[in-house]
């Protein structure tokens, strides 16, 4: 019985399926910025995650099987990994609406601006659709994590995160025009 004999790929000659990480980072790296400034607007930090997310590639590199698919989805998850870690204050719905005025260098006009940002902030979220007003309360002011959540609303770990950067990115549509700076 006759085998086939293999087919030799010279050197000159790329499958195009076989990327090599130089090629990769160069194709890749503006895009990811771009995304991740998107997600956490700061520079700097965006900067920061892209290169650890291209060195843990590196270092992962015969495992990951898409590795687009992998920088998009480790350049969320880091996102989002700093944005937890960095949090500087949790809104509380149930908290009086002068919580976090507490700061002795607010002037008196400074905390009137907040207390007018904050009804703002809660006047838009009460407009959004009922699930996805539940999305809000059960991840910003429950605190639970994507799992959490997927497990009490019944969707899917991903698709809550898909919701929540668009419910997100909605209401900082709604706040901008009223000269809400969303990152304050």
């Amino acid at each position: 019985m006759l085998h086939r004999t293999p087919r030799v790929i010279t050197p000159n000659e790329k499958r195009p399926e076989q990327e090599t990480l130089r090629s990769l980072f160069e194709s890749e790296e503006t895009p990811l910025l771009r995304y991740a400034f998107s997600l956490v607007r700061r520079r700097a930090v965006a900067e920061e995650i892209v290169q650890e997310v291209f060195l843990q590639l590196h270092v992962k590199w015969d495992e990951v099987e898409s590795p687009r698919a992998w920088l998009y989805r480790s350049v969320r998850n880091r996102v989002f990994n700093y944005m937890r870690d960095n949090r500087r204050e949790m809104v509380d719905m149930s908290a009086p609406m002068v919580a976090g005025l507490s700061n002795d260098t607010d002037t008196p006009v400074g905390a009137l601006s907040k207390l007018e940002a904050i009804q703002v902030l809660h006047e838009t979220i009460d407009s959004l659709e009922a699930s996805d007003r539940e999305l809000v309360q059960l991840k910003f002011f429950d605190g639970l994590k994507y799992r959490e959540i997927s497990e009490r609303t019944g969707l899917s770990v991903g698709n809550v995160g898909y919701r929540l950067h668009h419910i997100l990115k909605e209401l900082a549509g709604k706040l901008h025009p009223l000269g809400i700076d969303v990152n304050s």
